[in-house]
């Protein structure tokens, strides 16, 4: 019995182990694959370099197209001189424009020139505001509501300029008679954290509409609780003078929903003292 497992026990030894058999096997395995593996790392490596391109030449684009958009927009710096006067210009400079609508004409073309071209660009998002304004000056509103509402979809939700887009759409729907779809917009434009841009006229604007759509007490509301809010604003002193109006017209005048705010404490003035528990 001895020597049967002394003979085992050297064949055992002669015998490859689990690691010989593991290891030659990986080794079979590694040299089968290894043009495929090759592949992958290739793959993983372009795919790195393909992604700091992509980045790269994404940076050059938006840079070379805000710059083109600079240019785009010196036009709106053209001055507009109208009557009898010569229309003379600097040499190098374009001569001014004979009147604002011809002013406009050359903005859109040129603003929709450079969308055109630029499309997919954060400066092509930019221009879609200016060149919404330019059609609603003229009489555009259905292409101010594409412009305007391209820039409100594609814009970053922390811009404050959206505030400007949705008051312009508010302004074309009003314009088509789309009251419903103008207070829409103008709730849009409340909604907007723009800080003192604007500040209070989208709900200024939801008055107006509301009065448009007979809805005097609601509007009346709306307009006293912007009064008592926003009492040193420009929307806070039209709410006040259209509130006069609606009271001369017999409506009533409500109290507002929204306390005013605590008057700041005159300068060396103790500070108030808490109310008693």
């Amino acid at each position: 019995m001895a020597q049967k497992s002394e003979k085992m026990t050297k064949q055992e030894l002669r015998a490859p182990d689990a690691f010989q058999l593991y290891g030659a096997e990986a080794s079979d395995w590694l040299m089968k694959r290894s043009q495929l593996i090759g592949t992958v790392a290739t793959v993983v490596v372009l795919g790195g370099l393909i992604a700091a391109l992509v980045q790269y030449f994404s940076n050059r684009t938006e840079e070379k197209a805000s710059k083109q958009l600079g240019q785009t927009l010196q036009v709106m710096e053209r001055p507009v001189v109208e009557g009898d006067l010569p229309l003379q210009a600097p040499p190098g400079e374009q001569p001014p424009f004979k009147t604002q609508q011809e002013k406009d004409q050359a903005l859109v073309k040129a603003l929709g020139e450079f969308r055109t071209q630029n499309k997919g660009t954060d400066a092509a998002v930019t221009a879609a505001l200016p060149l919404g304004k330019a059609e609603y000056r003229l009489g555009n509103h259905d292409g101010a509501l594409v412009a305007f509402g391209e820039f409100i979809k594609d814009a970053p939700e922390n811009d404050p300029l959206l505030v400007s887009a949705y008051e312009g759409q508010g302004y074309a729907h009003e314009a088509k008679g789309q009251l419903d779809q103008a207070l829409e917009s103008f709730k849009g434009m409340a909604k907007v954290e723009a800080g003192d841009y604007l500040q209070g006229m989208g709900l200024y604007h939801q008055a107006r509409i509301l009065v448009q759509q007979g809805k005097k007490d609601e509007a009346a509301q709306l307009l006293a609780d912007l009064k008592a809010s926003q009492t040193n604003t420009a929307a806070g002193r039209l709410a006040t003078e259209r509130l006069a109006v609606l009271a001369a017209e017999g409506v009533k005048v409500p109290e507002p929903k929204t306390p005013p705010p605590a008057p700041a404490p005159a300068p060396g003035a103790p500070a108030p003292a808490a109310p008693q528990q």
